[in-house]
């Protein structure tokens, strides 16, 4: 990675110049958000200050340009996905908005009932996993979990199991675990789910900032993720979805834009993608989402990728010099997170001695309460890596657990 330059690429995100508590910000907690660059901050001051109108139906000019630039981004991240159409893109508010859609246009479909079942696994996020118990309560389907190896990884022994046991109607996994950074074998996944018949959705909320994604290679039905962990805005987020399955399922919600024609007595609804995007998008964040993947195709996937990786394997050397030092996840499949415990010291202890040192990390069970009760914990502390992020601050970041230790010792 000769020209990777993380120093560089830090000039582009004015909130990392910043001091918490007097000292620089380390921050390491970018599985929950990523900071922004200037780029992407830029393109949405440009909408706001030149081209802020609504969009789709308006004859007037700056409703031509906003529509034109949404529609733009729709592209960019349909060529970022590798999707077939870029109407197969369905603007949402985020990954959990985007795993409702589906949930709650199959229960409308009434395509799944009581002799069926639906997989997700004991790696999953809360929102990959209530959507889909209340699909169940709503159908009498049976939800089923795949098992949580001691390493962090997903028993795909019990998966086959699981698909061979009934009506499989679809199987709902992460690419990439929030909590622990398991690096989750979906190609292996959704082959073996599609020799079943059954849908596929792959939570890539985790997996959008690291890894490089190809919908059409994978073979997912449904593929979602969020802006704001891909260096872009809050209240954004995209589904992918196959044409011929969403032209099948019927809408969500109702309103503006999902509708070619209303009378009192019917309603014809829209064509893809607006069939599921009622009421006014979200424009700018939409503009600001695409700048964002710019951004991060400018920089190189596979560099922002390898970056992080040795960030990674830094941390967690130095880690495990530490005594009482618990890492969970240990398979050397995994994306930029490193989730530990140190000792019986409490997570949100630790993470608020450290927060006093200028050094951002998350604590808690990170929203997935299943998977820590599958190692009999509550919650660890969890620190994640981003291009920006440097080899002293990981240093930094060892030093202030030290010191956290000493003082809670």
């Amino acid at each position: 990675m000769p020209d990777f330059d993380p120093l560089s690429i830090r000039n582009d995100f004015p909130i990392l110049q910043q001091e918490i508590n007097g000292k620089p910000l380390v921050y390491l907690d970018n599985a929950a958000t990523s900071q922004t660059p200037r780029q992407v901050v830029d393109a949405s001051t440009r909408y706001y200050s030149r081209t802020n109108a609504n969009i789709h139906r308006a004859a007037h000019k700056l409703a031509r340009e906003a529509t034109a630039a949404h529609e733009a981004a729709r592209s960019t991240v349909a060529k970022h996905l590798n999707t077939t159409h870029d109407h197969e893109i369905i603007f949402t508010s985020g990954t959990t908005d985007a795993i409702n859609l589906v949930s709650n246009t199959l229960a409308l479909s009434e395509q799944i009932s009581s002799d069926d079942s639906i997989i997700i696994s004991g790696l999953e996020h809360h929102s990959n996993i209530v959507p889909w118990q209340i699909l169940c309560q709503r159908t009498g389907a049976a939800l089923k979990v795949i098992p949580v190896l001691d390493d962090g990884t997903l028993d795909m022994n019990a998966y086959s199991a699981l698909l061979a046991e009934s009506s499989v109607k679809l199987v709902a996994v992460n690419h990439v675990s929030n909590a622990l950074g398991t690096i989750n074998p979906v190609q292996t996944i959704i082959s073996k789910a599609k020799a079943q018949g059954a849908l596929v959705l792959i939570d890539g909320a985790q997996a959008a900032p690291h890894l490089t994604i190809d919908v059409q290679a994978l073979g997912c039905d449904f593929y979602a993720f969020s802006g704001h962990k891909v260096y872009g805005p809050t209240g954004i987020g995209v589904l992918y979805g196959r044409e011929t399955i969403l032209n099948a399922l019927p809408p969500w919600r109702g309103g503006g834009e999902m509708i070619k024609e209303v009378t009192f007595e019917h309603t014809t609804y829209n064509e893809l993608p607006f069939k599921y995007e009622a009421g006014t998008p979200d424009i700018e964040g939409a503009i600001a989402l695409a700048a964002a993947i710019d951004y991060m195709n400018a920089l190189g996937m596979e560099s922002i990728a390898a970056h992080e990786k040795s960030l990674q394997e830094l941390a967690t050397s130095a880690l495990l010099e530490l005594p009482d030092i618990h890492i969970y996840g240990s398979t050397p499949e995994k994306a930029a997170v490193i989730s530990f415990r140190l000792g019986n010291i409490h997570p949100y202890d630790l993470g608020t001695l450290m927060d006093q040192m200028g050094i951002a990390v998350r604590t808690g069970h990170h929203c997935c309460q299943p998977l820590m009760a599958r190692f009999g914990i509550t919650g660890t502390v969890r620190a994640s890596f981003a291009a920006y992020n440097t080899e002293e601050e990981v240093a930094q970041f060892i030093t202030a657990i030290k010191k956290s230790a000493m003082m809670l010792a």
